[in-house]
């Protein structure tokens, strides 16, 4: 696990009435920009043409650079996917971008994967050894020739989608579209979200709530743990097979991933990060004249330790809103550099200011040391650093940016020599402890934290068997 791993958003829609759903992937896709940045696509189709007539595009870049007007105008159809993605280190090239889409023997298949398998090697060898030849270095595409191999031997799509989840393990939330159906699944542990949304007769599949009120749909419901739903014309159908009885949800989506108007398995996501604030003044007070956060997802934890500790809030930093997010850089240089660009403080709130800084995380370490300098620079006299995670000790094998532990700060070093080599003038992170209450009493998947994977993970040691699969 030597780098960064995705983490991506998935969009899916069927209008039962025969609408076009190109513009609405693309306000899809632009609602779920926040999940990657790096590549981006949709595919279609129109369920009353020609038969396996999927058209598709993706490429590198932004949902407004990759699906442009003038290539947004080309297409049309009445089902649809879209998808939007960040990669891992070396794996930025557009044969990476999605929906993926397959032609076979029944026809063609469309996917679009948020998270990641943990027996991806494994399924991938089968898969060589009978003949598969890869064009991406995904394990989306694994999924998606699983699907298309198991369609040969079912009576249908969903079937053959079901045979494969039986399979994949790891955290999925998946979009699968034929050129008549379209089927969101979502892995048995609930690691990564997923919900439902109807617009009129149009139905809606999103990673995220914010999604669906971009396109003036409504929320229906979450979609289940191990459920895979199908959506034809005749409707809805539910298949529950894949649930069990243990559940994970990502800790992370409610510490930083999801955007703040979303809510995620009945959890709005901005009322998690203010109970997290909230949890943080009461393990970590301290004196001081003002609270700030580190725009965007710091800000209402930020808000929280406020309420709670009674201190006022404040604006310390101007956020350049045209300028990505670092988290998803795909070098330890560009994030460093991205920082100066995107933030710069507001030197008349903080001068002379004992300051209480709030962020979601530290990972490496070197972009709160950049701002609490920057703030010191500024005229601030204190900055008092309150994490609204624990520390990051393990990493994560499930989509989430956490990566090996040669990288992670706490893995190698105690808060104090943390405190010590950002340069803040004291360290508090959020207790492990307070994490359930913050995420409304939901069983979480905190491993990252205290490394204790909801799955086993696989080990594989041989490295011929390696190479080959990396191939």
């Amino acid at each position: 696990m030597a780098g960064i791993k995705e983490e991506c958003g998935v969009f899916g829609i069927y209008d039962l009435d025969g609408g076009n759903v190109v513009p609405s992937i693309y306000y899809g896709l632009t609602s779920l920009q926040h999940r990657g940045q790096e590549s981006c696509g949709l595919a279609v189709s129109d369920t009353r043409g020609e038969r396996g007539n999927v058209k598709f595009h993706k490429d590198l870049g932004l949902v407004s650079e990759v699906l442009r007007q003038d290539v947004v105008r080309k297409y049309s159809g009445d089902i649809g996917i879209g998808h939007v993605r960040y990669s891992t280190t070396g794996a930025s090239v557009a044969e990476n971008a999605q929906p993926l889409v397959l032609s076979y023997v029944k026809g063609t298949l469309a996917l679009a994967h948020n998270g990641n398998l943990v027996n991806t090697p494994e399924l991938k060898w089968e898969l060589i050894q009978n003949g598969a030849i890869f064009h991406t270095t995904t394990d989306s595409e694994v999924i998606a020739f699983n699907i298309a191999r198991e369609r040969v031997h079912s009576k249908t799509v969903e079937e053959a989608v079901l045979k494969t989840a039986r399979k994949i393990k790891g955290a999925y939330g998946l979009v699968v579209m034929s050129p008549r159906k379209l089927i969101a699944v979502r892995d048995p542990y609930g690691l990564k979200p997923l919900c439902l949304g109807k617009r009129g007769n149009a139905y809606v599949i999103a990673s995220e709530s914010c999604a669906l009120t971009s396109v003036s749909a409504e929320f229906v419901r979450d979609i289940e743990p191990g459920e895979i739903l199908t959506i034809t014309k005749d409707g809805l159908k539910s298949n529950m097979e894949l649930a069990g009885t243990k559940k994970a949800h990502c800790v992370f989506e409610y510490i930083y991933f999801a955007r703040l108007d979303s809510t995620i398995d009945g959890v709005k996501v901005y009322d998690a990060r203010i109970r997290g604030g909230k949890s943080l003044a009461k393990s970590y007070p301290v004196e001081a004249d003002i609270v700030t956060g580190v725009p965007e997802s710091g800000l209402p934890a930020a808000k929280g330790y406020s309420e709670e500790s009674g201190i006022p809030f404040a604006f310390a930093f101007y956020k350049n809103s045209y300028i990505g997010r670092t988290f998803i850089k795909p070098t330890q240089e560009e994030r460093e550099s991205s920082v100066h660009l995107k933030l710069s403080v507001l030197e008349s709130v903080v001068k002379g200011k004992r300051i209480v800084l709030v962020d979601d995380s530290i990972v490496r370490g070197t972009t709160i040391a950049n701002l609490i300098h920057m703030l010191k620079e500024a005229g601030a006299k204190e900055v008092h650093v309150r994490i609204s995670s624990p520390p990051f000790l393990h990493p994560c094998y499930f989509g989430t940016d956490v990566p090996s532990n040669d990288q992670l700060i706490a893995a190698s070093h105690s808060e104090e020599e943390i405190c010590q080599m950002i340069g803040a003038d004291s360290l508090g992170y959020m207790q492990t402890d307070y994490l359930k209450g913050m995420a409304g009493g939901l069983p979480l998947c905190k491993a990252c934290f205290d490394g204790k994977y909801p799955m086993d993970i696989p080990d594989y040691k041989d490295a011929d068997f390696m190479d080959i699969v990396k191939c």
